[in-house]
């Protein structure tokens, strides 16, 4: 196995297990809620700022990881004799991946490969197992870095929300679209275009807006991916629906943290997917 090291940032949602498991270091966002600034954590813990979030009139800040956190573990790498892949989220969605890009200048940055994904959540995880797995398959790191580019490329992110206050409060809606979109129960779709959030259609209920995002999903789909915020019954039930069109299709469940969830709010839903 090659000694690479992978890096990542905390909107992949990988488990504490698995970055364990295959030594992938993960350099974490912020979020600041309520008074109290706290890295964004792992999947599993984000019930309680979920449930915070929809009783709270404040609305969370979320912050990008220092130059230094990133000099840290180039550092750290370095000195173990180690080349590194760091894959981080789309830079048009965080100023994550500028900080990696800065602290690679204050080491050896010919040892450092840095992707930016143009994507986040379940699409970056997914180019974290590639990654892994091609590591572990004595790829270098060039050869990685340039499957992982070509990989982005095949994924898109669907997402729709609960309600429109959250994106309201995030400034992604001004208070009369807010309020007239609550009023005529409109269900935007968002999607993930060249690494930026964008409104792609609006639809009136939840079942037409789920529909159309499915409808997304073109019949080479290799993998897909639903992202739930506290309504992991209803993913999966989405789940059994995929699954009965796309038999053949790995179809995986996996939680929205405080940086992307905040601004879609509880119950919102997303389908992440590759081609």
């Amino acid at each position: 196995m090659k000694n690479i090291q992978i890096i990542t940032d905390s909107t992949a949602y990988i488990s504490k297990e698995y970055a364990k498991e295959n030594e992938i270091e993960i350099v974490p966002l912020s979020v600041e809620f309520n008074g109290e600034t706290k890295p964004e954590g792992y999947p599993g813990e984000f019930n309680d700022f979920y449930n915070k979030l929809k009783i709270s009139e404040s609305f969370p800040k979320t912050s990008q990881p220092s130059v230094g956190a990133f000099r840290k573990v180039f550092e750290r790498a370095i000195k173990d004799d180690k080349e590194i892949i760091v894959i981080l989220i789309s830079s048009k969605l965080s100023g994550t991946y500028n900080s990696a890009k800065l602290a690679s200048t204050m080491v050896n940055e010919k040892k450092i490969s840095i992707i930016d994904s143009k994507t986040s959540a379940s699409n970056l995880k997914a180019l974290v197992n590639i990654a892994v797995n091609m590591k572990k398959n004595n790829f270098t790191r060039q050869e990685i870095a340039n499957k992982l580019n070509e990989e982005k490329n095949k994924m898109s992110i669907y997402l729709t929300v609960h309600k429109l206050d959250y994106l309201y409060k995030g400034g992604r809606l001004s208070a009369s679209q807010a309020l007239l979109g609550s009023l005529l129960k409109i269900r935007p779709v968002i999607g993930l275009i060249d690494g930026e959030l964008v409104p792609v259609k609006k639809l009136r209920g939840k079942n037409k807006a789920l529909n159309y995002m499915i409808d997304t999903i073109p019949e080479n789909v290799k993998r897909i991916s639903i992202c739930y915020i506290l309504n992991y019954d209803f993913a999966k039930k989405i789940k059994g629906k995929l699954g009965k069109k796309f038999n053949d299709v790995e179809i995986t469940i996996d939680e929205l943290g405080p940086v992307i969830g905040a601004h879609l709010g509880p119950n919102s839903l997303g389908l992440c997917y590759s081609v």
